[in-house]
């Protein structure tokens, strides 16, 4: 008898782990409580998978040999305390896809920089000429990657609830970037169970396998003083000389690695601000860890193109320049962005809001925000946050209303920043159609 798969949710990653389920002989069945878009539903329906949208028949799931679950589905929902009373796994894409992969495999995760991090490093990988593939939670899913064109490396950018569902699957090279409270409503609002979501990644490696971490991130380095992790470690920093691994001396960025040496100036890099010397430091080890030419580790470094909504330069009206970071989901990611300004900031801020605490913005705040626009259905608690600390406070509930607001209380040399601290979906799809709303608004003006 054949295995029978189910797959809830009818997203990228649910019809990438169906494509490839189908091809290996299973019985396959994909339920999405919402609405499957319909270029989904068209490979759904020629590769032959049976479907539904809008709920889910408990007939058809529980008699399933394993559940392949979305990110975005808590473990908590009935369904899946339902499923896992009968017995049945629940497992991710990511875990799924593995088993049918010789691929090596270079993972990233962290609250921050993952996106920016996997590309820089996909990007190095494919300069050289390596067969290398970009998936996780970014691209193409890994499930269709292995599917239709496997590759010889993947690089892929791993969120906490995609590792939450692997148990077997091995990454070869792991980056920790960075670990700060984010997405705690889905871990019972406790740090240390989110925290040990993304410790996940370096489950089942060996003595031969990496791990390149932040050494200034105190979490991240406390954690590692546990011995049970045993890949080689590779750390970075900032702040402090490290040996094997990469840090900052006065104007150059040092990697020393395996007796080797690479050195290149931070003015040449195409990503600049704090946060991104973290980003490019992790690619760098991974490329020496992996043995690339230096000329090509530096020839990345310089020439990377960022990802489209993070601190992305939009355009600049009357002297004042927009910037697009709708990508800043959480309020860590945020506080990224306004270290990187010098210029005074007209910051726009809100949505839907994870737990945040906005403490640790407060001095920044002080120090470089002029005026702030809450983009968003309750801005209570930004209000709260920051009276006091900033003189204008307005409200907007559309993205063309907060820019002509962010517009007439700046003047020539400021920076309009759109890094929400916040999730989107109370006024917007996803932080794309955000950042494109902004996009567009600005174009407007």
């Amino acid at each position: 008898m054949n295995k029978r798969l189910v797959i809830l949710g009818g997203g990228e990653s649910g019809v990438g782990a169906a494509i490839l389920a189908k091809q290996k002989g299973f019985e396959v069945f994909v339920s999405d409580r919402g609405e499957i878009k319909d270029k989904y539903k068209s490979v759904l329906k020629d590769i032959e998978v049976e479907w539904e949208e809008g709920s889910h028949a408990e007939s058809k799931i529980l008699n399933a040999s394993e559940v392949v679950k979305s990110p975005g589905i808590p473990d908590t929902v009935p369904l899946i305390l339902k499923i896992k009373e009968n017995g049945i796994k629940v497992i991710s894409e990511i875990e799924f896809a593995g088993r049918y992969t010789n691929a090596k495999i270079i993972g990233i995760t962290g609250s921050n920089g993952k996106t920016t991090t996997a590309m820089l490093a996909f990007h190095m990988l494919n300069k050289v000429g390596l067969n290398v593939g970009l998936a996780g939670n970014i691209g193409d899913s890994l499930a269709k990657q292995v599917a239709e064109n496997d590759k010889e490396f993947y690089v892929l950018e791993l969120s906490s609830f995609q590792l939450d569902g692997m148990y077997d699957f091995k990454v070869d090279i792991a980056m920790i970037l960075n670990i700060t409270p984010d997405h705690l409503d889905r871990y019972d609002n406790k740090f240390e169970n989110y925290a040990a979501s993304k410790f996940r990644i370096l489950q089942n490696q060996t003595k031969y396998n990496q791990i390149i971490y932040c050494e200034d991130d105190e979490v991240v380095r406390k954690e590692l003083n546990n011995k049970k992790y045993k890949g080689q470690r590779h750390p970075f920093s900032i702040k402090n000389k490290t040996s094997n691994g990469g840090y900052i001396h006065k104007e150059d960025l040092i990697i020393h690695t395996n007796n080797k040496l690479f050195t290149m100036k931070i003015t040449e890099l195409a990503l600049q601000g704090k946060h991104n010397l973290y980003n490019s430091m992790a690619s760098g080890i991974a490329g020496r860890v992996l043995d690339l030419k230096k000329e090509v580790i530096r020839e990345s470094l310089t020439d990377f193109q960022n990802v489209e909504h993070r601190l992305e330069e939009v355009g600049k009206v009357h002297g004042i320049v927009f910037v697009n970071d709708s990508k800043a989901t959480n309020v860590n990611s945020t506080w990224y962005a306004l270290e990187s300004f010098q210029h005074p900031i007209v910051w726009i801020v809100g949505g839907v809001d994870k737990g945040n605490d906005y403490e640790m913005l407060a001095e920044l705040v002080k120090d470089r925000v002029k005026a702030i626009v809450c983009l968003g259905k309750d801005n209570a608690k930004i209000h709260e946050a920051f009276k006091g600390l900033v003189e204008d406070i307005v409200d907007a509930e559309t993205a063309q209303d907060a820019v002509n607001s962010a517009y007439s209380l700046s003047r020539k040399g400021d920076t309009v920043l759109l890094s929400p601290a916040c999730a989107s979906f109370d006024l917007f799809d996803n932080y794309e159609d955000r950042g494109h709303q902004f996009k567009k608004a600005v174009r407007a003006l």
